[in-house]
């Protein structure tokens, strides 16, 4: 205990002085307790920082069906089409079908003028039945030896020419009725009312569309596993939002020598509704399905080499190395590495390593937890 008497005067001054001094100072020495520490160790520029955790998406493995799939792209094609020329020649007296329109086989599309062929089918079938009635004659006549047998023979050999020339100018005469050789719609027209039409000259073009086809390109890796009957499924890029289902019709068994490949012909039928020829369409064959496979979105996979997701679990990621199975569209199946409800990194892959720590966007920060913690604590205690 410090005793410091106070005298009267200029003495008692400096004691009093000294005493406050003192206290001071003790004061300044007391501040060294936890209080003092934490300023200390603000100030303290190399006082250490703990990391701060990256933000990252990540999506729970779960179980879906996933089918095992060949995708490509071809353009469709009509399994049927006709050129339609005409046969003969002549003037198109009548055009009886315009572009689009639908045709039957067998439908008339143009009528020619007929004038030139009916007088050959009149000169054929005149000069024919003169035959006839010559060899009739003559039959009657051979048995009186009034006319010879060779003659007789010279008859018959004429009456069946004159009978084939009037079979063929009473095709000319069909000719000038141009008819569809297959049914169809109407694709291009190529002629009007009052055209002189060439003998062979194209006119119509008919488009089968009730079926079409589309050809892919195959590696002969796929060759064992595509079969015909497996379902197809085409998107095509002129109809968006739109799927169309058909199944493979045939499957070439030889492999082109040059470029690897196989044909692949799948058909779209009924259910094609909206499909046109020329439109370009991406295939997908399914040639197997799993209905309960653990999937997670190919995005989670890493682009360092072998097959790897980071996995989130307690804040911090892990590197995990996982099997891969059959992938369709944006999942991929998971056949060894994960179990059902694991966390794996989606985006921010790039700034993680091995143990970083991380924050999931969505979640609540377990600071934020504690911090809401601590006030129900102290009111507790009061």
């Amino acid at each position: 205990m410090l005793r410091i008497s106070l005298l009267p005067g200029r003495t008692g001054t400096c004691a009093a002085a000294l005493l406050i001094t003192t206290t001071l100072l003790l004061g300044g020495c007391g501040a060294g307790g936890p209080a003092g520490d934490a300023a200390a160790a603000e100030k303290d520029p190399k006082a250490e920082k703990a990391p701060d955790a990256v933000p990252v998406e990540a999506v729970a493995a779960s179980r879906r069906a996933v089918a095992a799939s060949y995708t490509g792209t071809a353009a469709l094609e009509a399994r049927a089409e006709s050129q339609v020329v005409a046969k003969t020649s002549g003037v198109a007296l009548a055009v009886m079908v315009e572009e689009g329109q639908q045709v039957r086989a067998g439908q008339p599309l143009v009528r020619l003028d007929p004038d030139r062929a009916r007088l050959a089918v009149a000169q054929s079938e005149a000069q024919m039945r003169k035959l006839e009635n010559s060899f009739q004659r003559a039959q009657k006549l051979v048995g009186q030896q009034m006319v010879s047998a060779a003659d007789v023979d010279q008859l018959r050999f004429d009456l069946e020419n004159a009978r084939a020339q009037y079979r063929l100018a009473t095709l000319e005469l069909s000719y000038t009725t141009v008819v569809a050789p297959i049914s169809g719609v109407i694709a291009s027209r190529s002629i009007k009312t009052g055209n002189f039409v060439q003998i062979n000259t194209p006119i119509f073009r008919i488009v089968d569309n009730s079926r079409l086809e589309a050809t892919l390109n195959v590696p002969e890796r796929e060759l064992a596993t595509l079969r015909p009957g497996q379902p197809v499924t085409l998107v095509a890029d002129a109809l968006p939002g739109k799927s169309f289902p058909g199944t493979v019709d045939r499957i070439s068994p030889v492999v082109d020598a040059g470029s690897g490949t196989f044909r692949v012909v799948s058909g779209f039928g009924e259910d094609a509704a909206g499909l046109q020829p020329g439109m370009f369409g991406r295939i997908r064959i399914d040639y197997d399905q799993r209905a309960d496979a653990l999937v997670v979105p190919r995005l989670a996979l890493l682009d360092d080499g072998d097959p790897a997701v980071f996995r989130v679990r307690d804040g911090k990621v892990a590197r995990v190395p996982v099997k891969l199975g059959y992938a369709e569209g944006p999942w991929v199946e998971i056949r060894d590495g994960l179990a059902v409800g694991d966390k794996v990194v989606t985006a921010g892959k790039v700034a993680l390593r091995d143990g970083t720590s991380v924050q999931v966007i969505g979640d609540k920060p377990a600071t934020a937890v504690a911090s809401k913690a601590a006030p129900a604590k102290a009111e507790t205690r009061q």
